[in-house]
């Protein structure tokens, strides 16, 4: 994933019935957990997580 993509973000993030669209802000290198994904919804809020919380769109 990179600085733009169209993406899902997992319920387990939004506390949604399902997954919701974003796109990706940023992504980071942490050194404690690996690769942590921010991504934002049209309505403006921002989540973040490992890679395997979010999906792709085609």
């Amino acid at each position: 994933m990179a600085l733009g993509d169209n993406i899902l973000i997992s319920p387990d993030l939004t506390m949604s019935s399902e997954w919701i669209r974003g796109t990706v802000i940023e992504v980071e290198e942490n050194s404690f957990i690996g690769t942590v994904i921010s991504a934002e919804t049209e309505d403006g809020n921002v989540f973040f997580g490992k890679p395997d919380l979010f999906k792709t769109v085609a």
